[in-house]
This record gives C-alpha cells, sequence and structure tokens, in this order.
C-alpha cells in the first residue's frame, strides 16, 4: 500500500483524539503570517522583524554583525523539518505541494555554487559569501532523504547525495576521524555535525541500500560515543577541540541524534548493544532535559525545561525512533503533556510560542527556528496516539 495513503488512513482514525495535526496546521499558518517576507519565499529571523539583530550561532564575528533582511539558513531549515513531519504523519498531499511550492524554491536561495563541492551556505547565496556549516547541510540531508523515502522523487535523494559529498569533504583523519563543524572553521569536530551525520548515513542506507552508507554511519556512530560520551551518565558533550580539549556543554539535540542513530543501527543489525545504547541515553535525556512541574491548579508532571526549543525538537526525533523500536510510550507522554501544556500557557495572541514551557517567562522577540520546531514536535506526535496512555 502506498505510504501516504496509509499515512491517510492511520490519521483518520486518531484524528477524533488526537488533536496534534491542527496545532501544527495552526502554527505553522501562525509562522507564515508572521514572519513572511512579501514576494518572496523567504522568512523573517524574528518576530517583530529587526534587520540590525545579531546572530549568535555563526563561527564569524564580521558575518554575524551584517543586517540581513532574511532569516539565517538554519532558521528558515526548520520549516523543511515542520512540513515534513506534517506530510509524514498526515500524509495529506497539500504538504507536499507545500513543500515543492513555499519551502524548498525558498531553500534553493541559500544554495552555493561558487565554492565546491557545492552545498548549503549559511545565507542567501546572492550576497557576499557566507560560511558553509556541516552541521546545517546534514540537518538538509536528513530531510531531503525524509522526503524522498516519502515521495519517491529522484531529485530529493540526488540532492541528499550531494549534500553528503559535501559533509565527506568534511571528515578527516584528525582526531582519529568525525566531521568538522565549519568549512570555514576547522578549529572542532563537533556532536552536532557527527551525530546527525550518523543518522543521515543510515537514512541513505534504508533508502538505497548501498551498504557504504551503513559502514559510515557506524563509523561515525563509534567515533562520536568514543570521543564525546560523558560516560558518567550517557548524554554528550558538544564538542572536541583540535587540542583535544572538551566543550562540555551538553545540548538535548547532541544526545537526541545519538539515541535515534542508536535506534536505527539496533533497526538494522539487531545488535542489542545499540538498543542498550538507545534506551540508556533515553533514561538520561528524560533526567536531565524535564524537571518535576506543579501547575497552578495543581496537576503535576514531568515538563521540558526552558532551553533552545528546537533542540527539545531534534531530541524527540530520537524518542520517537526508539519508541518504534521498543515500544514504549513513556517518555513520548511527558513530551505530549509539555506540549498540551505549552499550548495552553506559552503561546501569545499572534499563536506563537514563548521558550518557557510553562509561559512564565515571556518575551516580545520571538525566533523562527523556536516556531518551526514546536510545528514539527506536533506534527511528529500526530502520528502517533498518546492520549489513551494518561
Amino acid at each position: 500500500m502506498n505510504s501516504l495513503l496509509l499515512n491517510v488512513i492511520c490519521a483518520f482514525a486518531i484524528a477524533n483524539t488526537n488533536p496534534n495535526a491542527e496545532r501544527a496546521q495552526q502554527s505553522l499558518d501562525a509562522l507564515y503570517k508572521n514572519y513572511a517576507a512579501p514576494n518572496t519565499c523567504l522568512l523573517r529571523e524574528n518576530y517583530p522583524s529587526d534587520q540590525n539583530n545579531k546572530a549568535t550561532y555563526l563561527a564569524s564575528e564580521e558575518q554575524a554583525k551584517r543586517h540581513n533582511e532574511y532569516s539565517y539558513l538554519w532558521p528558515y531549515s526548520g520549516t523543511f523539518s515542520a512540513v515534513n513531519a506534517l506530510l509524514e504523519s498526515t500524509g495529506n498531499k497539500k504538504y507536499k505541494k507545500l513543500l515543492e511550492n513555499k519551502v524548498l524554491p525558498g531553500l534553493e536561495e541559500y544554495f552555493d555554487t561558487r565554492r565546491e563541492p557545492f552545498a548549503y551556505s549559511s545565507y542567501i547565496s546572492n550576497q557576499p559569501l557566507s560560511d558553509r556549516f556541516y552541521d546545517d547541510n546534514v540537518w538538509l540531508g536528513i530531510d531531503f532523504t525524509d522526503s524522498y523515502r516519502m515521495t519517491k522523487k529522484q531529485a530529493y535523494l540526488e540532492k541528499a547525495e550531494l549534500i553528503w559529498e559535501f559533509i565527506l569533504s568534511g571528515k578527516d583523519e584528525v582526531l582519529g576521524g568525525g566531521i568538522y563543524w565549519c568549512e570555514q572553521k576547522k578549529e572542532s569536530k563537533n556532536t552536532c555535525s557527527n551525530a546527525p551525520g550518523a543518522v543521515f548515513a543510515l537514512k541513505l542506507f534504508q533508502a538505497t541500500q548501498d551498504s557504504t552508507y551503513l559502514k559510515q554511519g557506524k563509523e561515525l556512530y563509534e567515533w562520536t560515543k568514543k570521543n564525546l560520551e560523558d560516560p558518567t551518565d550517557h548524554l554528550y558533550f558538544d564538542n572536541i577541540a583540535l587540542n583535544k580539549k572538551i566543550g562540555r556543554a551538553k545540548f538535548a539535540y547532541n544526545s537526541g541524534q545519538m539515541m535515534q542513530a542508536a535506534a536505527l543501527l539496533y533497526q538494522i543489525t539487531k545488535l542489542k548493544n545499540y538498543l542498550e545504547d538507545a534506551q540508556n541515553i533515553a533514561e538520561a535525556c528524560h533526567k536531565h532535559f524535564f524537571t518535576h512541574f506543579t501547575s497552578p491548579n495543581g496537576q503535576t508532571f514531568q515538563l521540558l525545561k526552558k532551553g533552545n526549543i528546537w533542540f527539545t525538537a531534534v531530541m524527540l526525533r530520537g524518542f520517537i525512533e526508539l519508541y518504534h523500536t521498543d515500544h514504549n510510550k513513556t517518555y513520548l507522554a511527558d513530551f505530549q503533556k509539555s506540549l498540551d501544556y505549552a499550548w495552553q500557557y506559552a503561546r501569545d495572541e499572534r499563536g506563537l510560542f514563548q521558550t518557557d514551557w510553562s509561559g512564565t517567562d515571556k518575551n516580545e522577540k520571538k525566533w523562527l527556528l523556536t516556531q518551526a520546531a514546536f510545528v514539527e514536535m506536533y506534527g511528529r506526535l500526530a502520528g502517533i496516539n498518546l492520549y489513551n496512555h494518561f
């Protein structure tokens, strides 16, 4: 049976009890209403729009000081993941059309053919050259592979494989392997390049059955585990510098991607050590990134901690991959409770979300990627009925 048709049937089956698809659609509508740049498929970085805003996540201080009319690639790419999530969970062809007519035409504005290998740059390519990040491109490669899996459109697989060539250009034997963070600033090898790099390679293997991708995915997984895991709690450090100094910050997406890679490796190989790895990471993430919370009406549950919302959305991908492997809904149920609470208490009058899940801390300025991440999370959980678990 066609996978999109099967998704449609499943979506109808749970529509009456699972509001996530409608919440994702409403949030996507709010995103485009508040961030769309007129007469283009591009988006603004923040709401309210501020061209003087300085991005804090770039490698180049000079680039960060530029006044930009549109968002950088990273926040824009969040809409690709979000629409993919809705296409997968609902099977609704309107999301396929949205990809084709809006998301991907906008994305191509960032495609850089002035440098080889071709790849996506951090800002639109008709402006002065901007840095190219291996992690930015990995996220896109994963999305193109997922789009190919759902639609069988060959152009998506070709773009994914082109991106993979760029990723490999950032891999060498310094530190025994691993992928750098930034093409123009090869000073560290980061979990955010290598863990999703493993996921990307494993998804390419699933899409093509080319064993080279499986070998590369295993190698990246093992390199990251060896060099960046904290063995005391199974969470992952942020990066290792070329002098072997460890950047010890622990972000949700890094551990979440290693969880997803481990779950994929177990699905592919049936080796139980990978399942154990994924379950250990899941338990650690649940302890570290959730907090015990009591609502004003006395309801108590585990609430996601305030932080980078997109990091949390990427961590959710790992939990979902593990759920498809061991069918334990416990962790996803806590995600759902957090999303239910945020829907009621962490949205403003425009339908835009705060970064504090409890809604206590409020900011007028809201980042595009935060909104895309909420769309993605509601979209991904739209395909899993968790309400009968409560």
